[in-house]
């Protein structure tokens, strides 16, 4: 009887050592799944913010002011 709480202590350790080890990958797969959504997200938001500038720019006919505005998005979407 001896011999088995001789093992079951180690045993425990190893145990949480494993589950902490697993918590620290389940938590970098889910950062990085945050990060491809959040990469999305943006791309999908200039790729919106772009169709809306050329609609706006064929409605009203101008395709100069276009050209002219368009650092002023990309600025702007490196501040969020």
């Amino acid at each position: 009887m001896l011999h088995v709480k001789s093992i079951g202590t180690p045993l425990v350790l190893l145990l949480a050592l494993l589950a902490m080890s697993g918590c620290e990958q389940a938590e970098k797969s889910a950062q990085q799944m945050l990060n491809q959504a959040a990469e999305s997200a943006k791309e999908a938001i200039d790729k919106t913010n772009e169709a809306a500038q050329q609609a706006l720019s064929e409605a009203t006919g101008s395709e100069g002011s276009d050209k002219a505005g368009k650092p002023e998005r990309d600025a702007s979407a490196q501040d969020i």
